[in-house]
């Protein structure tokens, strides 16, 4: 790709009261003559973690043959239309999970999961994070290094004598420092695009029905004077989304009910699981479009939910049906769920496909990592662990592949392969034993 006008600055902003709004990458964005892969504006990696908890049915999970060319398995099955991108992972452990007390595995699951390490029971203690050694090097150049999101609140309970923050993250600055997960739409809205101006503009804006965008409409209209026409298209289309993103918001924040006093940060939360972590995955787009972050970290649920999800066929509780006595009929019902949430992730990379960057899509020069630190949920063990990659990482990551390591390997052998694809270099990580190729 090249372009032969004048370049725009990567890191232009449209600005107004309340409202900075990053832009998408533009064709004018390269300087002129250049090819895209030679300049600072090449995409970068885009790295998303996700979480879910209570394991999976692993017959269900694990596709039967090694290698290129795998068949995909049930609960996989709605990645298939992206093979080429996708990189099943098995036989990881999480063994730092294990303890004796059995009634903890849950605490020590979600806090294991990218940090490879056992966190200290009576403290808030475990170890950094890989999203957040990522942000460290490839978030500083962006508005945001790093955003952390979730589904469910932080009301659940805490227990077996490990604190609530290993419940409610799996993101964590440093070894002591867990970052709190948002699952608020309407707040992550305001943190990517701004708040809209003081309480009174935005309860204005609110009666009339307006837009946060309409406080940049004469700075849109100079720019898009300014670009051609495929870079005109390509702003329309964004601000497009942001307006469709914030009427959902503006709808569900309704359906919750009306609030004549807008407080600083209204919720706007969808009830219904599947509206709210699409709404999620649709701002989480859009951050990664404009590089607002190239970091996330995504929790579907939080260990010992009891959220159902009657849309996959399962009308039992979450947690409750991963405790399934081993007895088939429930492993096999325990699986619709699996399956249900990893059509949810579908979407996601739906959406990463269809958009445009750079040279590729989103879905190119992403690595999103998906999958749980428990296996079987019924005996919380932590041996072999359901784990998925998608995405290609801008060329370091070869789809179309069933990696099956060897047996027991640490999990953090391949957080720390992942870092690699990245340009983030680290020898060890947890319980690391080397590095797997990926």
């Amino acid at each position: 790709m090249f372009i032969t006008k004048k370049h725009l600055c990567r890191r232009t902003f449209l600005r107004g009261a309340g409202v900075t709004i990053a832009l998408p990458f533009l064709e004018s964005m390269l300087p002129a003559q250049t090819p895209l892969r030679n300049t600072v504006a090449s995409p970068k990696t885009r790295l998303g973690c996700i979480y879910v908890p209570h394991g999976a049915t692993m017959y269900k999970w694990t596709p039967a043959a090694e290698g290129k060319g795998f068949q995909f398995s049930e609960t996989l099955s709605p990645l298939e239309k992206y093979r080429d991108r996708v990189c099943v992972v098995s036989n990881l452990a999480h063994a730092s999970a294990t303890g004796a007390d059995a009634g903890a595995e849950h605490a020590r699951s979600a806090a294991i999961y990218l940090s490879g390490a056992s966190p200290q029971k009576g403290g808030v203690k475990v170890g950094t994070t890989i999203d957040q050694m990522a942000a460290a090097q490839i978030g500083q150049d962006t508005p945001l290094p790093s955003i952390e999101l979730a589904i469910e609140d932080v009301s659940l309970s805490c227990g077996a004598g490990y604190g609530c923050a290993y419940f409610n993250t799996i993101s964590w600055r440093t070894p002591t420092v867990p970052l709190p997960m948002e699952n608020s739409p309407q707040v992550v809205f305001e943190k990517l695009f701004g708040d809209g101006g003081t309480t009174e503009q935005r309860l204005a804006r609110k009666r009339e029905d307006r837009s946060i965008l309409d406080s940049i409409r004469r700075q849109t209209a100079a720019l898009q004077q300014s670009l051609p026409p495929s870079d005109r298209a390509r702003v329309e289309g964004y601000l497009d989304d942001i307006r469709e993103i914030e009427r959902r918001i503006k709808t569900a924040e309704a359906q919750a009910g009306s609030q004549e006093n807008v407080p600083d940060a209204p919720v706007g939360t969808p009830e219904a699981f599947e509206a709210h972590l699409r709404l999620m995955f649709d701002l989480l787009t859009l951050a990664y479009k404009s590089e607002i972050t190239r970091v996330s970290t995504l929790m579907f649920a939080k260990d010992l939910s009891p959220s159902s999800y009657p849309q996959s066929g399962n009308r039992g509780g979450f947690h409750g049906a991963s405790h399934h006595a081993n007895v088939k009929a429930n492993m096999d019902n325990f699986a619709l769920i699996n399956k249900y949430h990893v059509q949810m992730l579908a979407y996601f990379i739906d959406k990463l496909a269809s958009t445009p960057d750079g040279d590729g899509t989103l879905l190119d020069h992403s690595m999103i990592l998906y999958g749980s630190s428990m296996s079987n949920g019924n005996q919380h063990d932590h041996d072999p662990l359901p784990i998925v990659l998608v995405g290609g990482a801008s060329g370091q990551l070869q789809g179309n592949r069933h990696i099956v390591a060897a047996a027991h390997t640490p999990m953090s052998n391949l957080l720390l392969s992942m870092l690699d694809k990245l340009g983030v270099h680290k020898d060890s990580l947890g319980d690391s034993t080397g590095k797997l190729e990926i």
